[in-house]
């Protein structure tokens, strides 16, 4: 079962791509707090999809807290200089926003939606 949960706060800003087949993806890096006595955060590289990308790029700023649920993807790919990278982030099936965002609960203003996963 491929299946991640996440709370943290966005360590970017998201970035929105359109690309060519009039899809929009959305990235950010999110950062969550290890539950350990050394303390830290792990930083996860974050995709999300259509109307969920135009969504987290209008209300998601850098320091905002969210949580959202997804599955894990790797890929890989030839750098330039010849060299083999790879790669593991999330794709987002849902985003809840948790920073309020002028004088409301975010939490409860802004439900989860589902976003369609490529």
């Amino acid at each position: 079962m491929n299946v991640v949960t996440l709370i943290g706060n966005l360590a970017t800003d998201v970035e929105l791509k359109e690309l060519a087949e009039g899809k929009r993806v959305a990235s950010f890096v999110l950062a969550v707090d290890r539950a350990s006595k050394e303390g830290g955060a792990d930083f996860v590289r974050v995709s999300v999809w259509d109307r969920q990308a135009d969504l987290c790029r209008q209300f998601l700023h850098k320091g905002d807290r969210a949580a959202l649920d997804g599955r894990l993807r790797s890929r890989s790919w030839e750098a330039p200089n010849g060299t083999r990278r790879s790669a593991v982030e999330v794709v987002a099936n849902r985003v809840q926003f948790l920073t309020p965002t002028g004088g409301g609960d975010a939490a409860a203003e802004t439900p989860f939606e589902e976003a369609a996963v490529s």
